[in-house]
């Protein structure tokens, strides 16, 4: 049985070099998306939400959906 995500390996990289274009920071970018990830995976073991999906391109996606559309962030 094959994992597909729901995001094509294109469109996960258009997602990528966004948030690494909008960062001041290439390196501190990159530890939040791993930060991030590190978090999601020790949620997913109180829920499973999308177990095809893997933390890191989660933290990605949402990283990269706050940048496009910062509504959606809670404070």
């Amino acid at each position: 049985m094959i994992k597909r995500s729901p995001f094509d390996n294109t469109q996960v990289m258009r997602r990528t070099e966004e948030l690494i274009r909008a960062a001041s920071n290439r390196y501190r970018i990159t530890v939040q998306v791993a930060n991030r990830a590190q978090r999601r995976r020790f949620e997913e073991f109180d829920s499973y939400d999308d177990p095809k999906m893997k933390p890191v391109l989660r933290a990605i996606i949402e990283m990269s959906d706050e940048l496009t559309q910062p509504e959606i962030i809670g404070e």
